[in-house]
């Protein structure tokens, strides 16, 4: 009981930071929440000791932390991120906890995920020019070809494959790299790895192998990198459908049209290459990621790119959140965390928690976030705003993870022995 009211009112308080009122998780200076995700939220930071770059931290949401099969879910998320050293993959520092608090320490990337740009794009009815798909494709697949090749001291390959390369997991920073977020989801056949047969990925994203329940492998990222490309070339999604189910048999069937059919700055080569790495068959598509990067690669060469046009495209595409971006890192960097730290006291001991069912109704007395009567009172507005909303969704992801699990049983049957 007095864990569950601990790890609570710890979710609360790093909910209420912001860049005028952070809060610190352990020697993590947090100002403010930036993303949310199905297991976890992202909140943006500082160290202590560490005065030159920002951290972005992710903290299991409360209601995960109560599975265990969660937690050893987040935490084998932990473990591969910190293998995998790489330009072109979000370095992940360390993972630990604090007073049950699951949290996931990474670098901070200023700049927006494909999702945003695609939507943009389709919004204007523009397109992403043909050479920049090309450019960040070939960084995408420049991080598998690293992580599929992954071996330990050994030398033994630890067939680490992501299963979910997706729009929402390629990000594009304003300077003009492209990096892969999430290996939430990756899987390594090691003493850390997770559960089979679970559906965790997303199904517009995902290979048909993989739709079926079938053992993969690192060609399956190679189909998802794929639809990406596609999409991008397009603006279109690839697979789409009324229900789950009519979705998940246009993925099984694998039907493409070539995207030149909605481009036609798209040339014969790239067309061949899009399709190849799409084939239903696995036999028939690239059997590596290099093998994918070097036939784009040549289906480019037709096509002029500098790649200093990278950092120009996306900060004219969002010049507003371009403007933003750079007032608030520059504020947050000039932040006195010496100072943040004596006025604030750290999550990780700063209250007190009663522990009789009574005791445990009452607001918890925090000198970090009681200054006074009237900003208490204006944080309690914040804070039921925010939890209640954060209860709600929290809880119909709960049910959508137990009702897509449900749904996968029903749903072998029908697909596995096509």
């Amino acid at each position: 009981m007095s864990q569950t009211i601990r790890t609570s009112n710890l979710v609360e308080s790093l909910r209420l930071s912001s860049p005028s009122s952070p809060v610190f998780l352990g020697k993590y200076c947090l100002f403010g929440l930036i993303a949310k995700g199905g297991m976890a939220e992202v909140y943006r930071a500082r160290a202590l000791g560490d005065d030159n770059r920002l951290f972005a931290i992710k903290v299991m949401r409360e209601k995960m932390a109560q599975d265990e099969r969660f937690i050893a879910m987040f935490k084998n998320e932990g473990r591969i991120a910190q293998l995998l050293e790489m330009t072109n993959i979000v370095m992940t520092y360390e993972s630990d906890d604090i007073n049950g608090l699951h949290y996931i320490s990474m670098e901070y990337i200023s700049g927006c995920d494909l999702t945003k740009i695609l939507r943009y794009c389709q919004k204007m009815g523009d397109r992403i020019p043909v050479p920049l798909v090309g450019h960040i494709v070939t960084q995408v697949l420049a991080a598998l070809v690293f992580a599929h090749n992954y071996t330990d001291a050994t030398g033994k390959n630890l067939n680490i494959v992501n299963r979910d390369v997706s729009p929402s997991n390629i990000r594009i920073n304003f300077d003009g790299k492209t990096k892969i977020i999430d290996f939430g989801i990756a899987k390594a056949l090691t003493k850390f790895t997770s559960e089979i047969g679970i559906l965790k990925g997303k199904f517009s994203y995902m290979s048909p192998e993989q739709i079926r329940g079938m053992p993969i492998d690192a060609r399956s990222d190679i189909f998802s990198t794929g639809v990406v490309l596609h999409e991008m070339l397009t603006t279109r999604k690839l697979f789409f459908g009324d229900t789950e189910f009519d979705l998940m048999e246009r993925v099984r069937k694998a039907e493409i049209t070539p995207p030149s059919k909605f481009n036609r700055r798209v040339n014969e080569q790239l067309d061949a290459v899009v399709l190849k790495a799409l084939s239903r068959d696995i036999s028939e598509r690239y059997q590596t990621a290099q093998e994918f990067s070097d036939a784009l690669t040549d289906a480019l060469a037709s096509y002029s790119f500098d790649v200093s046009e990278m950092p120009v495209f996306i900060q004219k595409m969002f010049p507003e959140e371009y403007a933003e971006e750079q007032r608030v890192i520059n504020t947050l960097m000039a932040y006195d965390l010496d100072e943040a730290k004596a006025q604030h006291v750290s999550t990780k001991s700063s209250v007190e928690y009663n522990t009789t069912e009574q005791q445990a109704s009452a607001v918890p007395s925090n000198q970090s976030i009681e200054d006074n009567a009237s900003t208490q009172s204006v944080r309690k507005s914040r804070l039921a705003e925010r939890i209640g909303n954060h209860q709600n969704h929290v809880m119909v992801k709960h049910l959508d993870d137990i009702k897509q699990r449900s749904f996968w049983n029903r749903l072998r049957t029908r697909f596995f022995s096509r």
